[in-house]
């Protein structure tokens, strides 16, 4: 047991802070995209707690990009631009369906996603009641940028800032 007790003392073995830990989840759950272009993961988190996660690629029971091609990329359609032209919900878009499907309620929630929300998936949001986004990569959205502040929703780009939400906090 004294081992066990110096491991857990080790300096090495650092929590991560709530924002990091979730923010690894997501990662994680972008692994199951099926998008060819970009695979992107959602958190949805309340309370510390993980509400429903979401990933991009097609509905359920339709044929992936992965599998026919994607049609964004036949047609040389630029990130940010003609969301109608492609097969997939985004990660954000499968989060909020699975709370609705389960019940579940995010008002109030926490959105982790490895890249900013889109201008349509911002506004699905801003309607949910999700009151603070924390994004890994930026997309060319300047609306949604717009719209997410003209909300009040709390936006934080992870890595930028210092985590502010702390281990025991």
């Amino acid at each position: 047991m004294k081992g066990a007790n110096k491991y857990m003392r080790d300096e090495t073995m650092k929590r991560p802070a709530w924002d990091e830990y979730f923010m690894e989840i997501t990662q994680l759950v972008a692994r199951r995209s099926t998008c060819l272009r970009r695979h992107v993961g959602a958190v949805l988190v309340k309370d510390k707690n993980i509400l429903t996660t979401g990933y991009n690629g097609a509905p359920s029971g339709v044929a992936h990009c992965l599998e026919v091609g994607c049609l964004r990329e036949r047609l040389s359609v630029l990130p940010g631009e003609r969301h109608e032209l492609c097969r997939g919900l985004h990660a954000e878009q499968n989060a909020i369906i699975q709370a609705a499907k389960h019940g579940t309620n995010i008002n109030g929630a926490t959105l982790y996603c490895t890249t900013m929300p889109c201008i349509i998936c911002s506004k699905m949001l801003i309607n949910a009641g999700i009151r603070r986004i924390v994004y890994q990569q930026g997309y060319p959205d300047t609306l949604s940028e717009q719209m997410i502040e003209d909300a009040g929703i709390e936006m934080v780009k992870f890595g930028e800032n210092e985590a502010r939400e702390r281990v025991g906090e």
